[in-house]
């Protein structure tokens, strides 16, 4: 089985330095994103599944509408993206707590070469974003012919 995104584990390292800053209502500088770690505000949790004709992607996007995600796939590289907005607190309602994540958010995945690229499809209900990529044969690497002159 060929994996499907890297291990990057100073990311695993961000995510949790950012989520202990929201905790604790922290802010890096002055309140911007700075440096080589910068990365999204939040990464939805994903679960990659397996079958003889098919890998399946299915991200948890609570409170999020489709039109609030966009997927792309370019170079063997599938990407997910979108942002979950904050909702305002307005005359009559004040907020006590948020541990929801909101903002923007990225994931990337490398495919492996038994993807097919162009037949990809998505759905998306009740909160979940389900991909299924449809696996082809891996093409042979082509031999070229060098001539000796």
């Amino acid at each position: 089985m060929s994996n499907l995104t890297r291990w990057n584990p100073m990311g695993e390292f961000e995510d949790m330095f950012n989520r202990y800053n929201r905790y604790f209502g922290l802010n890096r500088g002055n309140g911007e994103r700075e440096g080589l770690l910068s990365r999204s505000d939040w990464a939805p949790a994903v679960d990659i599944k397996e079958t003889d004709s098919s890998f399946t992607i299915e991200a948890e996007l609570p409170g999020m509408n489709r039109e609030d995600v966009k997927v792309t796939v370019h170079d063997g590289v599938l990407t997910i993206q979108g942002e979950r907005k904050k909702e305002d607190e307005s005359g009559d309602k004040k907020h006590h707590r948020i541990e929801r994540f909101y903002g923007s958010f990225t994931r990337r995945f490398t495919l492996p070469d038994n993807v097919n690229q162009t037949d990809i499809g998505a759905s998306f209900k009740d909160g979940l974003l389900t991909l299924t990529l449809n696996k082809q044969e891996p093409q042979e690497p082509k031999a070229i012919e060098v001539e000796v002159r």
